[in-house]
This record gives C-alpha cells, sequence and structure tokens, in this order.
C-alpha cells in the first residue's frame, strides 16, 4: 500500500524574507525628496500663482467661471479655470479641510501627497504585473527621478493626474488577474478629470489589454470610452463657452521631436542619467517579463505616437502634460534591471539610481523656476510712497499682485494692465527678460516706449535669475 506524503510548502523563491511593508520604501523616498524640495519655499512661478489666486474662490464661482468661460482676474479674463477646472476643485477642498493656506507649502503638500500615492500604487500595479524586485526599482526609480520629483512638489495638477494613472494600471493588473474592472474605472475616469491629455494613457493600457487578451479585452476598451466621457465633457464646455485654445498660443511646434524631448525632460537634461535609462529602457523592452513589457510598452508609446501626430497639425507638446505617461519609462528600466544576470543587478540599479539622485538633488537647491516674489520683496525694500509699481504686461501682474498684498505698502502704488502708468519722477517696473505671449511683448514695447517719450530713463536695473525665466526689476527716472 502506497504511503502519500505532501511536500512542505515553500515560499517562493526570493519572497520568503521580504517584509510586508515593502512596497512603502519608494513612497517615503519620494515623500522625503518632494519634502525636501517642498521645505526650500521657492516662490510660485506662473501656473502656480493661478492656482494660487482661483481655488480659494467659493465652489459656486468656480463653477461659474468654468461654464461661462469667464476668467476670475480682472487682467486675465480670457483665462479663466476651464480645462483644469477639476484641479481647482480639489485644490479648494484641500484648502477648506486641511489647517493649511494657499501658501508655496499648503498647495505643494496637496502635490507632495498626491505623488507619494501614485508611487505606492504603481509600485502595487508592478508586482502584480511581474513580481516584487521589478516593482520596488520600478518605484524607487519614479520615486527618485528629476521630472517626478519637480512636479511633485509643484501647485499643479500634473501629481494628481499620476496618480490617477497609476491606480488605472494597478487596476488593470487586477482585471489581468482574473477580478473586477471597477478599480480600473475609476482612474480611467480621475486621469482624464486631473488632466485631459492623461486621457491618453487609459487608452494606451486599453491597447495593451486587447495585445494580451484580444477579444476578452472588449470590456476594458468599454470602460476605458465610458471613463473618457467626464474629461470630453470637460473639453466639451470649454469648447462650447468660446475658451478653446486661448492661452495655449506660447506652445512651439516641435514636430517630430516629441520622443527626443519627452525623454530629455525624464532625464532632466542629462547625461549622466540619460545613458543609463537608455540602456535600461531598450533591455526592458527586448528582454522584459510579458504582460509588464506589454503595458509598460503601450503605456509609454502610445501617448507619446499620439502627441507627435498632433504636432503635424498644430502646436500641442509640453512636457509635463506627458508626464503621466513618461512613468512607464520606470517600469521598463525596471524590467531591464531585472533581465540582467543576477550578480550584475545591484550594479544595475545602483547605475540608474544614483546618477538620478544626483540630477535631484542638484534640481532641488538650483532655486525657483522664476523669482518674482525675490523681485516684489526688491520693490518693496526701496519703493517710496506715491512712486507706481508697475506690472509690465499681464503675465507679470499675476505675481506682482500676488506678492505685493505681501507687502501692504506697495497698494496704494500697484499699477496692473490695462491701466495706464501715471506720471511720477519716478516709478518700478516688474517684468520678465523675455517670454509671455506675443501681446504681452509687444505691449512691453509699448510700455517701455511710452516712458522714454516722456523723457523717463531706466537708473537702475536688477536681474533675479530663475531656473526658467528672468525677472527684471527696473527703476525710471526722468
Amino acid at each position: 500500500m502506497a504511503v502519500r506524503t505532501e511536500s512542505p510548502v515553500v515560499a517562493p523563491a526570493g519572497r520568503q524574507d521580504w517584509p510586508r511593508a515593502w512596497w512603502l520604501l519608494p513612497p517615503l523616498a519620494l515623500a522625503v525628496l518632494g519634502g525636501w524640495l517642498v521645505a526650500q519655499g521657492y516662490g510660485f512661478w506662473y501656473d502656480e500663482l493661478y492656482t494660487a489666486e482661483v481655488a480659494p474662490l467659493g465652489l459656486g464661482r468656480l463653477l461659474d467661471a468654468f461654464v461661462r468661460g469667464d476668467g476670475t482676474i480682472a487682467y486675465l479674463r480670457d483665462a479663466p479655470p476651464s480645462y483644469n477646472f477639476p484641479y481647482y476643485v480639489v485644490a479648494h477642498l484641500w484648502l477648506a479641510l486641511t489647517p493649511f493656506g494657499a501658501d508655496e507649502v499648503g498647495l505643494r503638500l496637496l502635490s507632495l501627497m498626491a505623488m507619494t500615492g501614485a508611487v505606492a500604487v504603481l509600485t502595487r500595479a508592478v508586482a502584480r504585473l511581474a513580481d516584487r524586485t521589478t516593482a520596488l526599482v520600478a518605484g524607487l526609480v519614479v520615486a527618485t527621478n528629476p521630472f517626478v520629483v519637480a512636479y511633485a512638489a509643484e501647485a499643479r495638477g500634473y501629481a494628481l493626474a499620476v496618480l490617477a494613472v497609476s491606480i488605472t494600471a494597478l487596476g488593470l493588473a487586477r482585471w489581468l488577474d482574473g477580478q473586477s474592472l471597477t478599480l480600473y474605472g475609476v482612474g480611467a475616469a480621475a486621469a482624464g478629470l486631473a488632466h485631459w491629455f492623461a486621457l491618453l494613457v487609459p487608452a494606451a493600457l486599453a491597447v495593451a489589454a486587447v495585445l494580451l487578451r484580444r477579444r476578452r479585452a472588449v470590456p476594458v476598451v468599454v470602460v476605458t470610452a465610458v471613463a473618457a466621457v467626464p474629461a470630453l465633457a470637460v473639453v466639451a464646455t470649454a469648447l462650447a463657452n468660446g475658451v478653446g485654445a486661448s492661452g495655449a498660443e506660447w506652445i512651439r511646434d516641435v514636430g517630430l521631436a516629441v520622443p527626443r524631448l519627452a525623454v530629455r525632460s525624464w532625464v532632466a537634461g542629462s547625461w549622466l542619467l540619460l545613458v543609463p535609462v537608455v540602456l535600461a529602457v531598450v533591455a526592458g523592452a527586448v528582454r522584459g517579463s510579458r504582460p509588464a513589457r506589454t503595458v509598460a510598452l503601450c503605456w509609454a508609446a502610445v501617448p507619446v505616437a499620439a502627441v507627435t501626430v498632433a504636432e503635424q497639425f498644430r502646436p500641442v507638446y509640453v512636457d509635463r502634460y506627458l508626464l503621466p505617461a513618461m512613468v512607464a519609462l520606470a517600469v521598463l528600466t525596471a524590467l531591464g534591471v531585472a533581465a540582467c544576470p543576477r550578480r550584475w543587478r545591484p550594479v544595475a540599479v545602483a547605475a540608474v539610481l544614483v546618477p538620478s539622485l544626483i540630477v535631484t538633488a542638484g534640481n532641488v537647491v538650483r532655486g525657483p523656476r522664476e523669482d518674482v516674489r525675490g523681485a516684489v520683496a526688491l520693490v518693496a525694500a526701496h519703493h517710496r510712497a506715491g512712486e507706481p509699481v508697475v506690472a509690465a504686461a499681464r503675465w507679470d501682474a499675476l505675481g506682482v499682485e500676488h506678492y505685493a498684498r505681501r507687502h501692504p505698502a506697495l497698494g496704494r502704488d500697484l499699477v496692473l494692465p490695462p491701466a495706464p502708468v501715471p506720471p511720477a519722477p519716478t516709478l518700478w517696473v516688474v517684468r520678465r527678460a523675455s517670454g509671455g505671449v506675443k501681446g504681452d511683448v509687444a505691449k512691453l514695447g509699448d510700455l517701455e516706449a511710452d516712458l522714454a517719450a516722456r523723457g523717463m530713463r531706466v537708473a537702475e536695473e536688477h536681474r533675479l535669475e530663475g531656473r526658467r525665466s528672468v525677472v527684471v526689476v527696473q527703476r525710471w527716472t526722468g
């Protein structure tokens, strides 16, 4: 008589020693790096200033401005809270439900929390698509990436978009494991509302589902289409009320350069980081395990291809708009590392993470995008009552008005477009060295011509360098 014996249960190789909270390491790394950047307290730049001005408004006022297409700021009537309306609602609720204010810390903490959550969710998603080691590497690659960290500490909706697409990816991974599409649908809908360019990621994930499951992926395609409806309704409202492409005049034509520019933004223009990332991504794309490789390739390639095609008709490319898609490069990087021989994997991980940390740390201490806060403080330190303080164009006015509130003595002498500049023997002008939309550049020229015609000249000029632009403070006398 045969005796039946049972084999002892053996934990899968490489998993028996994993702590239960292993997946918290990447979000912790992002929280530290992003928190370090938030702690610098750099002044807002134009887009963040718009958030700081709009988010505190009442929900009724926000909704009315969105539906009517009316700007809530006097000199920005053609720039209503349209396409980003859902983000402003979230930011408003954040301010209402927390003790934080609409300042450099309060608004940026919302983004930091969202991006931290995104890294955690992404790590869990990759663990389902591949394995824990690949997931941990992917999470750490995202958490230390300079592009990601920068927008984890910015008062805009891109971190929420990354969180939403990460939830969508986790939902897809759960569906591939035989679970429902509920989480996928919620994430896809939230992605489009966070930023309508992020809709390209659920579309890309639906393509991946079709490649992996063929006809059985029809429900994924249907859910994706339904989830797109809220975001498309936001876009349709903006088109119906006449907003359309207003405010997008500054976007430059890049043609077929979208893939190259997107990768450059991911590595923050650093060759030190570009080389290991490209090598790892190629290895992951060629040798990565399925289905993670299929999902990651579609996640990155479909949005980039779609934007490249759109660029042939009109300028649409902005690097941060593709951030939710570029996160897929972290998954491909991790798959490339996992494809290395086991004894070389620690070296491969270090080759990717160390340059990323170096570049990110360098960016943290580079200063603000634009130092309009410093410019206003400089004026306040030397300004005398009765000297007009002129924002050269509306592009400059948003920051000047916002930060002038911290210096009440400037309030009576503030001149914002389109108000005429009053006669005075001395006045101050705050403007950008260059940039802005074409109309604002023309107005800057008109202002200088007007002051020169009055017999005034620049007696003093200060240039405040930022990472993206230079703010100029001029004292005119005559």
